[in-house]
């Protein structure tokens, strides 16, 4: 992947980290989940607009507002018990907050990419629990959102690395 560069223009800015701490505290609205959702799809297509990645990491950071948003609507479906809209929640706090094991602030979009892998983790997690298709009626992804798991499980390691991927694994546990 390409180092992130900060521009005069960022898509991340200090405002925008400070709002994201803000916005971490309390429940996350609809509003305020399809805002986070416009801003991360935005700032992931200016992104790859002008970074040079291959096509399967496009194809899997296209893929960070999608399972945000699931794990949003996961959140708020009654057919999720308590203790997995916990675990669930806490994915949704990751993606929310601006310090974590790749933090967008230094790295740009790319830095979503540990977010995407916890999120499909605490997903997996829930399919031992949840039928897929609670999962599957939530997916606003093109592709099914089993063989989009998939992909992105299949692609972690080389999508964040070894360490950060064992990291992720132990907060998913």
């Amino acid at each position: 992947m390409t180092q992130y560069e900060p521009e005069a223009d960022s898509d991340v800015s200090d405002q925008d980290v400070e709002e994201s701490m803000r916005e971490s505290v309390g429940p996350v609205s609809r509003d305020r989940a399809e805002r986070f959702y416009d801003r991360i799809r935005a700032s992931i297509t200016k992104y790859l607009s002008r970074t040079v990645l291959g096509d399967k990491s496009q194809t899997l950071l296209l893929l960070v507002p999608d399972v945000f948003m699931l794990l949003w609507r996961l959140v708020n479906d009654a057919r999720v018990n308590a203790k997995n809209k916990m675990l669930l929640g806490s994915g949704l706090a990751y993606y929310i907050f601006p310090l974590d094991l790749m933090p967008e602030g230094l790295m740009g979009p790319a830095g979503f990419a540990d977010d995407l892998v916890l999120g499909v983790y605490l997903i997996n997690k829930l399919l031992s629990e949840v039928d897929s298709e609670v999962v599957r009626e939530h997916w606003s992804g093109s592709e099914d959102v089993l063989l989009s798991m998939q992909r992105v499980l299949g692609a972690a390691e080389n999508l964040i690395g070894s360490d950060t991927l064992n990291r992720l694994k132990k907060i998913a546990k």
